[in-house]
């Protein structure tokens, strides 16, 4: 029996989880993301493995989320294939999910110990890419 974390977005959990176990297929898709917008709707990504180096899946729900007219995301989470549950974004893309929605937060955790957590938690003393953009106004 999985106990709920309290603080848990656990829908958004299960939508990851659903993704990744119905539309996962070998080595080219492995990671789902979930994303959950101010007003509540949910999307969703996989990644899109190449040996390029191709987009991690939350990179891809970036941009799934801008094709939706979705510019902000409360919380993210990321989960493996194989039944490898809840995985935390890489470097990469912790970056990224700072840059894009810096007050998100971003499920982690394994198990029953799952925890939600800004994604300034994740990325401290962090480089802000909007913080040295110029103003429009300038």
């Amino acid at each position: 029996m999985t106990m709920q974390s309290p603080g848990v977005d656990h829908e958004l959990v299960q939508a990851a989880t659903h993704l990744v176990r119905t539309r996962a297929r070998g080595d080219n898709h492995t990671v789902a993301a979930a994303g959950r917008a101010p007003d509540g709707r949910i999307v969703t990504a996989l990644n899109a493995y190449h040996f390029t180096g191709g987009p991690c899946a939350e990179l891809v729900l970036i941009g799934t989320a801008a094709a939706q007219g979705i510019y902000d995301l409360d919380t993210v989470v990321a989960v493996g294939d194989r039944e490898r549950g809840v995985i935390p974004p890489c470097g990469r893309c912790r970056q990224a999910l700072l840059d894009y929605f810096p007050t998100s937060h971003v499920v982690v955790g394994t198990g029953d110990d799952l925890r939600t957590l800004p994604i300034t938690a994740l990325l401290p003393e962090s480089y802000i890419w909007s913080d040295h953009q110029l103003d429009a106004a300038d």
